[in-house]
């Protein structure tokens, strides 16, 4: 099998250094119980913050690496909570699978519904992508705002929607620890999860980068 061209680095000197980084990971991280799959994502998540404790405290429902394999193999939309991610996600590798990134929290509708209904603009965010049909058969990628990742909780739950993944990946002290908590009880939608408070953009970025790199990966078997 060729190796990846479209979601690696684009010189030959920085395919060096994160193949180099990823041996590093590799060599440093200890036992570990993620299928190859899922360690993919993992070692890029710590290759990503030099975090080593992203080993155990990330979660994977049973299908999720492939529920987000598959979504990006169908040219999924990505529905982000914040700018961050949609400016983090590479767009030549994006575009390769026909996929688009999404975010509306600064969106003037969505400032005005939170401040009328005093609500977060990661609710109205969320909201807003339900009704763009957005969501159903979407990755949601929330690394920021456990309101979001909350909202999206209801959503399904309340109105029947069904996201293809989802990457809930809050940080913060107030409901991140809880809102992923809570996404790890939900069957019916895979998941990707960070336990406790530490999350981040960064870290969703990464899942996302990993994910993109195995549909690459997938394809070429085809």
């Amino acid at each position: 099998m060729q190796p990846n061209s479209q979601t690696e680095q684009l010189t030959q000197a920085g395919q060096q250094i994160e193949h180099d980084s990823f041996a590093i990971v590799d060599r440093e991280v200890g036992p570990h119980s993620y299928s190859n799959e899922q360690w993919q994502v993992v070692r890029r998540m710590i290759h990503a913050t030099a975090d080593f404790e992203f080993n155990g405290l990330t979660e994977f429902s049973a299908t999720a690496v492939d529920a987000g394999i598959l979504a990006i193999l169908n040219g999924a939309p990505i529905v982000a909570d914040v700018e961050m991610i949609c400016v983090g996600l590479s767009e030549p590798r994006l575009r390769h699978f026909g996929v688009a990134a999404h975010q509306f929290i600064a969106d003037a509708d969505v400032i005005a519904a939170a401040k009328t209904v005093n609500s977060t603009r990661a609710v109205q965010a969320m909201q807003k992508a339900q009704r763009l049909g957005l969501l159903r058969g979407g990755i949601v990628a929330v690394g920021n705002a456990p309101t979001a990742l909350l909202e999206v909780l209801r959503l399904i739950e309340e109105h029947g929607v069904k996201p293809a993944l989802i990457v809930g990946m809050p940080v913060g002290f107030v409901s991140a620890a809880e809102s992923k908590a809570l996404l790890a009880e939900l069957a019916g939608v895979p998941w990707i999860i960070t336990r406790g408070r530490k999350g981040g953009s960064t870290l969703v970025v990464a899942a996302i980068h990993a994910l993109l790199s195995l549909a690459e990966t997938r394809q070429q078997a085809v």
